[in-house]
């Protein structure tokens, strides 16, 4: 049906990305099979590293050490009082507890964090599960997988997920920023490869590889990169992208997921809360995209500096998809201008967002915070070509919409969305 009056258009909009199934390409969410690796309640939101961070600034009288030695609920109880009851949770992280408690059926108004703490008290995991994805209306997770971590490699030994909503993406952050120390990992399980890449390391870091995919079944290859990140260079990361990654990545044709701009503990302390941001250098994605135009690649990048750049890169490389405000972009009025710039550079060949979830709960204020915005800026723009006379039927904002939730992601991979 085609649309006839604006005010029609733009609840048409609103109401559509609202309520779209989403496909969610990057979190560090797992299904329930992986056991302790799935984090949920609200102690987990509180003791989330942001709101650590922002406790601290409220708290020049707490050491990190004292901090540290309490336990998760102390913990929670600390940045509760902190963050939402001696100052107001207007910043972000703490606005989306307060969305997640709301979203849930809680009286915010009581701040009661007893009453919280009781349902989570008596809910199963896989109950909890089902109603966060529907409440979010997120129909795929796509989680992030490490086989450097001896935990996680025994449930996948054991058959990984069993919950077809959420899929494999395989991490190798070890493999591209820390090899000094996770060739060892390597040799551990049964690959012959040396420190120094002699011999036939290169060919059995690509075994490793296909070995994983094999065992996966990952949509991509992903790795979180610094911000001076260079390519190309005369490094180890480098030469395992080039001898490893990329031909692996063209032979089981899967992208290879670039999140570039992270600067690690710059204050130690903080631990996890610890790391920063800082600008990097184009050149480097265009370098990579451009001279491997058979492959794939996924790439967001940190630093808000970045964002003009990288979706002019896309224009210039179809091999290139841009997604997502991660980290410290994850803040409504960077969200809206990234995403505004986006759609003016690359109409509809973005994947505008992604949560970044670490605790399963986030997933309804990720979405909703992020929709809002999403549709804010699509009324926009629909809105501007009604005034030009261009009319819209319903079909085709669904179509858009579908598209920006997903449906660029499973073109993009080449693959069929397995809920469709």
């Amino acid at each position: 049906m085609t649309i006839q009056s604006k005010e029609q258009l733009l609840s048409f909009v609103s109401e559509t990305v609202k309520t779209t199934p989403v496909t969610d390409i990057h979190t560090h969410l797992f299904a329930e099979s992986f056991g302790d690796l799935l984090l949920w309640g609200v102690d987990e939101l509180l003791t989330y590293h942001y709101l650590i961070a922002e406790t601290f600034r409220f708290r020049p009288d707490l050491s990190y050490d004292a901090f540290w030695q309490m336990s998760k609920q102390e913990q929670a109880d600390l940045i509760w009082q902190t963050l939402f009851i001696e100052h107001t949770p207007y910043s972000e992280a703490c606005r989306g507890v307060v969305t997640v408690l709301n979203r849930l059926g809680f009286d915010v108004s009581k701040r009661d964090l007893e009453e919280y703490r009781t349902y989570f008290r008596n809910v199963k995991a896989s109950d909890y599960i089902n109603r966060i994805l529907e409440l979010a209306k997120v129909k795929t997770v796509v989680m992030t997988n490490d086989p450097f971590d001896a935990y996680e490699r025994g449930v996948w030994e054991k058959g990984g997920s069993t919950d077809s909503r959420f899929l494999a993406a395989l991490r190798i952050d070890p493999l591209l920023n820390l090899w000094d120390t996770s060739w060892t990992k390597l040799v551990e399980q049964g690959y012959q490869v040396q420190q120094d890449l002699s011999g036939e390391t290169m060919a059995e870091i690509r075994r490793f590889l296909k070995d994983w995919i094999g065992r996966m079944n990952p949509l991509y290859m992903a790795v979180s990169l610094p911000n001076d990140f260079a390519y190309p260079e005369d490094s180890v990361r480098v030469r395992i992208i080039d001898e490893c990654i990329i031909p692996v990545a063209r032979e089981a044709d899967i992208p290879f997921a670039m999140m570039i701009g992270v600067k690690r503990k710059v204050n130690p302390s903080l631990k996890d809360a610890g790391d920063s941001v800082g600008k990097s250098d184009i050149g480097t994605v265009e370098r990579i995209v451009s001279k491997y135009q058979d492959v794939k690649f996924l790439v967001t990048m940190l630093s808000r500096e970045n964002q003009h750049e990288l979706a002019v890169t896309a224009r210039k490389n179809r091999n290139l998809l841009v997604f997502g405000c991660w980290w410290f972009l994850n803040n409504p009025s960077l969200i809206e201008e990234i995403t505004r710039m986006r759609l003016e550079l690359l109409g509809g060949s973005v994947i505008p967002q992604h949560s970044d979830c670490r605790i399963l709960d986030q997933l309804l204020y990720k979405w909703d915070h992020s929709r809002g915005i999403i549709a804010k800026v699509l009324c926009d723009k629909y809105g501007d070509l009604f005034d030009t006379g261009w009319r819209l039927t319903e079909e085709e904002i669904r179509r858009d919409v579908e598209d920006l939730l997903g449906g660029v992601f499973w073109k993009f991979l080449g693959k069929p969305d397995p809920t469709l």
